[in-house]
């Protein structure tokens, strides 16, 4: 799915084929979970791949980096080139792009200085698919952001992610949706939450969240286009009045939930203002609407 044999890596200064990027078995990254990533879209326009929100992207990446007192020796401008060379070299268009900072051999729990980044690119179509989404509340909290810095990609993040998914997944479900410990709706596995009711927008606010990049454009666009965005904590149970809902991220782009919890939504998703602003932001990251593009 991620690479052939023939892809290519940057690592550390150098161009490598997939199949020749290797990592040390006791990096306090596989040990222990130090460590930070992030994700960015490439999109096919009609002069050449624009990777969208690139610099966003990279600034989030340092500042995720810094929360793990884990310093990267490249500028956010330096990313962006390099993100371009990976395109370029792998003959990519429409691509997914993976930055990843992991750590050398330390047996400690503590800094250590022997820093590797990794990027690699590869094709891949939104994360959750293009058919509406059956979600269920998960039994899975998300951590409070008193205990894990919420606004980073971090890889400890991913664990409480990762058995949500697989627990939506072996009840049927698409998708789960997790709560915090105080019962209010946060976020998706991998993905910002919002729901729609008489064409307001309503969205967890930040702090048990991640605060997307993605989630960020879509409460630009609806501003833009005269629509309200409420950002709020709200249960469960009131989503059962919603009109429509949805998630957000680079990966899944813009995702239409069909029902949570076995509930369907009332209204047809293509009579929403979620489904308007899924067509405003693909006609903008794919027909050369440079605003949401970082040039190089």
């Amino acid at each position: 799915m991620y690479f052939s044999r023939d892809n290519v890596f940057y690592l550390n200064g150098k161009w490598l084929n997939a199949t020749d990027a290797m990592g040390n078995l006791f990096s306090q990254t596989l040990h222990y979970g130090n460590g930070a990533f992030d994700g960015l879209r490439a999109y096919a326009t009609n002069t050449g791949p624009q990777i969208f929100k690139a610099k966003q992207h990279f600034d989030r990446l340092h500042y995720s980096a810094s929360k793990m007192s884990i310093d990267i020796d490249h500028t956010s401008e330096d990313l962006i080139e390099i993100a371009h060379q990976l395109l370029s070299k792998n003959r990519l268009n429409n691509a997914y792009i993976r930055p990843l900072v992991y750590l050398g051999a330390d047996t400690e729990l503590s800094e250590t200085k022997e820093v590797f980044l990794l990027m690699a690119a590869w094709e891949w179509e939104r994360y959750l698919g293009s058919d509406l989404l059956k979600v269920m509340i998960s039994s899975y909290e998300k951590p409070s952001h008193e205990s894990i810095p919420a606004d980073t990609k971090i890889y400890g993040h991913y664990t409480n992610s990762i058995l949500a998914t697989m627990e939506a997944k072996s009840k049927g479900f698409d998708e789960a949706l997790l709560l915090n410990s105080d019962g209010y709706v946060t976020e998706g596995p991998g993905a910002n939450f919002f729901y729609e009711k008489d064409e307001v927008l309503y969205t967890p606010p930040a702090g048990d969240i991640l605060p997307g990049i993605t989630r960020a454009t879509v409460i630009s666009y609806a501003r833009e286009i005269g629509y309200k965005v409420v950002e709020k904590q709200f249960t469960a149970e009131e989503l059962v009045d919603a009109d429509a809902a949805f998630f957000t991220g680079t990966a899944a782009e813009i995702a239409g939930i069909k029902s949570i919890g076995g509930h369907d939504f009332a209204m047809d998703w293509e009579d929403t203002v979620a489904y308007s602003l899924f067509l405003m932001y693909r006609q903008r990251v794919v027909n050369n609407e440079y605003r949401d593009f970082t040039l190089v």
